[in-house]
Protein backbone atom coordinates (compact mmCIF):
# COMPACT_ATOMS: atom_id res chain seq x y z
CA UNK A 1 0.00 0.00 0.00
CA UNK A 2 1.39 3.57 -0.99
CA UNK A 3 2.40 5.45 1.94
CA UNK A 4 0.57 8.89 1.88
CA UNK A 5 3.50 11.51 2.52
CA UNK A 6 4.61 10.02 -1.07
CA UNK A 7 1.23 10.18 -2.51
CA UNK A 8 0.98 13.53 -3.97
CA UNK A 9 3.20 15.24 -6.39
CA UNK A 10 5.08 18.59 -5.63
CA UNK A 11 6.51 20.87 -7.98
CA UNK A 12 9.92 22.64 -8.28
CA UNK A 13 8.02 25.88 -8.12
CA UNK A 14 6.41 25.53 -4.84
CA UNK A 15 10.06 24.99 -2.58
CA UNK A 16 10.31 27.34 -0.08
CA UNK A 17 12.92 30.01 0.27
CA UNK A 18 12.19 30.25 4.65
CA UNK A 19 14.23 27.86 7.21
CA UNK A 20 14.42 24.34 5.96
CA UNK A 21 13.72 21.93 8.81
CA UNK A 22 16.60 19.32 9.66
CA UNK A 23 16.36 15.97 8.82
CA UNK A 24 18.94 13.16 9.12
CA UNK A 25 17.33 10.28 7.61
CA UNK A 26 13.64 9.75 5.30
CA UNK A 27 13.82 6.07 6.52
CA UNK A 28 11.74 4.83 3.76
CA UNK A 29 10.56 1.66 3.73
CA UNK A 30 10.23 -0.71 1.14
CA UNK A 31 7.43 -0.76 -1.42
CA UNK A 32 7.16 3.75 -0.78
CA UNK A 33 6.18 5.26 -4.33
CA UNK A 34 7.91 8.54 -4.97
CA UNK A 35 6.19 11.04 -7.14
CA UNK A 36 4.50 8.51 -8.60
CA UNK A 37 7.13 6.66 -10.80
CA UNK A 38 9.40 5.06 -8.84
CA UNK A 39 8.74 1.84 -6.01
CA UNK A 40 11.60 2.03 -3.30
CA UNK A 41 13.56 -1.43 -3.55
CA UNK A 42 15.75 -0.84 -0.37
CA UNK A 43 18.58 2.26 0.65
CA UNK A 44 21.89 2.17 -0.27
CA UNK A 45 23.23 4.31 1.74
CA UNK A 46 23.67 7.69 3.55
CA UNK A 47 25.64 10.47 3.16
CA UNK A 48 26.45 14.16 4.29
CA UNK A 49 23.74 15.92 1.67
CA UNK A 50 21.32 12.77 1.94
CA UNK A 51 20.08 9.25 1.33
CA UNK A 52 20.46 7.18 -1.69
CA UNK A 53 18.00 5.13 -2.20
CA UNK A 54 17.53 1.76 -5.25
CA UNK A 55 14.13 2.29 -6.90
CA UNK A 56 12.15 0.76 -9.81
CA UNK A 57 10.92 2.92 -12.02
CA UNK A 58 7.06 1.68 -12.46
CA UNK A 59 6.59 1.57 -15.89
CA UNK A 60 9.85 -0.11 -17.37
CA UNK A 61 10.74 -2.28 -14.69
CA UNK A 62 14.14 -0.57 -15.04
CA UNK A 63 16.18 0.42 -11.80
CA UNK A 64 17.62 3.46 -11.12
CA UNK A 65 19.53 5.33 -7.67
CA UNK A 66 17.37 7.86 -6.55
CA UNK A 67 19.08 10.54 -3.91
CA UNK A 68 17.09 12.43 -1.45
CA UNK A 69 18.80 15.53 -0.23
CA UNK A 70 17.92 16.51 3.08
CA UNK A 71 16.51 20.04 3.18
CA UNK A 72 18.63 21.68 5.60
CA UNK A 73 21.63 20.80 2.95
CA UNK A 74 19.85 21.97 0.21
CA UNK A 75 18.77 25.49 0.70
CA UNK A 76 17.27 26.60 -2.55
CA UNK A 77 18.35 23.57 -4.50
CA UNK A 78 21.87 24.73 -4.80
CA UNK A 79 22.99 21.59 -3.76
CA UNK A 80 21.48 19.04 -6.02
CA UNK A 81 21.68 21.99 -9.23
CA UNK A 82 25.24 21.93 -8.54
CA UNK A 83 24.92 17.92 -8.59
CA UNK A 84 22.94 17.79 -11.14
CA UNK A 85 24.71 20.36 -13.78
CA UNK A 86 28.22 18.71 -12.61
CA UNK A 87 27.08 15.08 -13.66
CA UNK A 88 25.41 16.31 -16.98
CA UNK A 89 28.38 18.35 -18.09
CA UNK A 90 30.59 15.16 -17.12
CA UNK A 91 27.92 12.56 -18.58
CA UNK A 92 30.98 11.66 -21.51
CA UNK A 93 33.03 10.55 -18.85
CA UNK A 94 33.23 6.70 -18.13
CA UNK A 95 34.13 7.06 -14.68
CA UNK A 96 31.15 8.86 -13.77
CA UNK A 97 27.58 7.89 -13.03
CA UNK A 98 24.84 8.84 -15.52
CA UNK A 99 22.08 11.63 -14.51
CA UNK A 100 18.41 10.80 -15.44
CA UNK A 101 15.94 13.09 -14.03
CA UNK A 102 14.93 15.90 -11.05
CA UNK A 103 11.72 15.65 -8.38
CA UNK A 104 10.78 17.42 -5.72
CA UNK A 105 8.45 15.16 -4.07
CA UNK A 106 6.57 15.80 -0.17
CA UNK A 107 7.78 13.90 3.05
CA UNK A 108 5.40 14.89 5.62
CA UNK A 109 4.55 18.19 4.27
CA UNK A 110 8.33 18.71 3.76
CA UNK A 111 9.38 19.87 0.09
CA UNK A 112 12.30 17.17 -0.68
CA UNK A 113 14.36 16.85 -3.67
CA UNK A 114 15.29 13.94 -5.55
CA UNK A 115 17.24 13.62 -8.17
CA UNK A 116 17.15 10.13 -10.40
CA UNK A 117 20.40 8.43 -12.06
CA UNK A 118 21.71 4.99 -13.38
CA UNK A 119 21.85 2.34 -10.72
CA UNK A 120 25.45 0.84 -10.64
CA UNK A 121 25.23 -2.74 -9.31
CA UNK A 122 28.92 -3.20 -7.67
CA UNK A 123 30.59 -2.83 -4.46
CA UNK A 124 32.17 -0.44 -2.59
CA UNK A 125 35.73 -0.17 -2.73
CA UNK A 126 35.32 -0.24 1.58
CA UNK A 127 33.86 -3.85 1.16
CA UNK A 128 35.35 -4.90 -1.81
CA UNK A 129 39.35 -4.61 0.33
CA UNK A 130 37.46 -6.48 3.13
CA UNK A 131 37.65 -9.77 0.97
CA UNK A 132 41.87 -10.10 0.18
CA UNK A 133 44.18 -11.68 3.38
CA UNK A 134 44.87 -8.82 5.79
CA UNK A 135 41.94 -6.60 4.41
CA UNK A 136 43.75 -4.99 2.09
CA UNK A 137 45.02 -5.05 -1.70
CA UNK A 138 48.52 -6.52 -2.74
CA UNK A 139 50.98 -3.17 -4.55
CA UNK A 140 50.12 -5.08 -7.84
CA UNK A 141 46.36 -4.85 -7.60
CA UNK A 142 46.70 -1.18 -5.71
CA UNK A 143 48.86 -0.03 -8.58
CA UNK A 144 46.03 -1.45 -11.03
CA UNK A 145 42.81 -0.18 -8.98
CA UNK A 146 45.00 3.71 -8.75
CA UNK A 147 45.73 3.22 -12.77
CA UNK A 148 41.73 2.93 -13.55
CA UNK A 149 41.02 5.63 -11.17
CA UNK A 150 43.59 8.13 -12.49
CA UNK A 151 42.31 7.59 -16.62
CA UNK A 152 38.58 8.42 -14.89
CA UNK A 153 39.60 11.66 -13.40
CA UNK A 154 41.57 12.46 -16.20
CA UNK A 155 38.57 13.11 -17.43
CA UNK A 156 37.29 14.86 -15.37
CA UNK A 157 40.02 17.33 -14.72
CA UNK A 158 40.32 17.66 -18.69
CA UNK A 159 37.03 19.42 -18.73
CA UNK A 160 38.42 21.62 -15.59
CA UNK A 161 36.11 19.69 -13.04
CA UNK A 162 36.64 18.12 -10.14
CA UNK A 163 35.29 15.28 -7.69
CA UNK A 164 36.06 16.93 -4.78
CA UNK A 165 35.29 14.02 -2.19
CA UNK A 166 37.11 10.80 -2.91
CA UNK A 167 37.17 7.99 -0.59
CA UNK A 168 36.63 4.71 -0.46
CA UNK A 169 33.12 4.98 0.39
CA UNK A 170 32.03 6.67 -2.75
CA UNK A 171 34.06 4.47 -5.34
CA UNK A 172 32.05 1.33 -6.72
CA UNK A 173 34.04 -1.12 -8.05
CA UNK A 174 32.12 -3.15 -10.75
CA UNK A 175 34.46 -5.88 -12.13
CA UNK A 176 38.38 -6.11 -11.46
CA UNK A 177 41.54 -8.38 -13.61
CA UNK A 178 43.86 -6.90 -15.50
CA UNK A 179 42.11 -3.61 -15.11
CA UNK A 180 39.33 -2.85 -12.41
CA UNK A 181 35.80 -1.00 -13.75
CA UNK A 182 34.79 1.62 -11.49
CA UNK A 183 32.17 4.46 -10.93
CA UNK A 184 32.27 7.86 -8.69
CA UNK A 185 29.46 8.61 -6.35
CA UNK A 186 28.72 11.98 -5.25
CA UNK A 187 30.32 15.28 -6.38
CA UNK A 188 31.05 17.78 -3.90
CA UNK A 189 31.15 21.78 -3.93
CA UNK A 190 34.37 23.20 -2.08
CA UNK A 191 35.12 26.55 -1.84
CA UNK A 192 38.84 27.48 -3.79
CA UNK A 193 39.64 27.60 -7.50
CA UNK A 194 38.94 24.84 -8.86
CA UNK A 195 43.26 23.84 -9.55
CA UNK A 196 43.16 23.85 -5.94
CA UNK A 197 40.38 21.15 -5.89
CA UNK A 198 42.09 19.19 -8.48
CA UNK A 199 45.43 19.17 -6.69
CA UNK A 200 43.11 17.43 -3.61
CA UNK A 201 41.64 15.12 -5.87
CA UNK A 202 45.20 14.03 -7.22
CA UNK A 203 46.10 14.08 -3.14
CA UNK A 204 43.24 12.15 -2.48
CA UNK A 205 43.49 9.00 -5.07
CA UNK A 206 47.70 8.62 -3.86
CA UNK A 207 46.08 8.60 -0.14
CA UNK A 208 43.43 6.11 -1.37
CA UNK A 209 46.18 4.56 -2.67
CA UNK A 210 48.06 4.28 0.47
CA UNK A 211 44.81 3.22 2.06
CA UNK A 212 44.03 0.15 0.42
CA UNK A 213 47.32 -1.28 1.09
CA UNK A 214 47.23 -1.36 4.93
CA UNK A 215 47.67 2.18 5.97
CA UNK A 216 50.91 3.25 8.09
CA UNK A 217 50.69 -0.27 9.64
CA UNK A 218 52.08 -1.78 6.77
CA UNK A 219 53.84 0.98 5.12
CA UNK A 220 57.46 0.74 6.14
CA UNK A 221 57.66 -2.90 4.64
CA UNK A 222 56.10 -1.01 1.03
CA UNK A 223 58.32 -1.85 -1.99
CA UNK A 224 60.11 1.52 -3.29
CA UNK A 225 57.53 1.89 -6.13
CA UNK A 226 54.47 1.95 -3.83
CA UNK A 227 56.63 4.67 -1.62
CA UNK A 228 57.71 7.06 -4.67
CA UNK A 229 53.98 7.08 -5.49
CA UNK A 230 52.95 7.82 -2.10
CA UNK A 231 55.50 10.54 -1.09
CA UNK A 232 54.86 9.77 2.68
CA UNK A 233 51.57 11.51 2.23
CA UNK A 234 53.44 14.91 2.11
CA UNK A 235 51.46 16.97 0.07
CA UNK A 236 54.04 19.45 -1.13
CA UNK A 237 56.12 16.58 -2.94
CA UNK A 238 52.97 14.81 -4.19
CA UNK A 239 52.13 18.28 -5.94
CA UNK A 240 55.38 18.67 -7.33
CA UNK A 241 54.91 15.43 -9.29
CA UNK A 242 51.58 14.81 -9.87
CA UNK A 243 49.69 18.37 -10.52
CA UNK A 244 46.93 16.23 -12.41
CA UNK A 245 45.46 12.83 -12.77
CA UNK A 246 46.99 12.06 -15.74
CA UNK A 247 50.07 13.13 -14.92
CA UNK A 248 49.65 10.41 -12.30
CA UNK A 249 48.24 8.07 -14.75
CA UNK A 250 51.15 8.54 -16.99
CA UNK A 251 53.27 8.01 -14.35
CA UNK A 252 51.70 4.93 -13.37
CA UNK A 253 52.09 3.25 -17.15
CA UNK A 254 55.93 3.90 -17.25
CA UNK A 255 56.39 2.44 -13.77
CA UNK A 256 59.25 -0.24 -13.50
CA UNK A 257 59.44 -2.73 -11.10
CA UNK A 258 63.12 -3.43 -9.69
Amino acid sequence: MEPPHFSEWVTAGKMGTGRAPRVDSFELEPDSLLAGKYRVLSCLGTGWEGEVYLVRERKTGIERAAKLFFPHRNKGERASRFYAAKLHKLRNCPIVIQYHTHDVISWYGTPVTMLVSEYVAGELLEDFVTRFPGNRLTPFQAIHMLHSLAAGIECIHALGEYHGDLHEGNIIVLRYGLEFDIRLMDMFYWKGTKAERIREDVFDLVRLFYDVLGGQRYYAKQPPEVKVICNGLKRSLIAQKFRTAGQLKRYLENLEFS
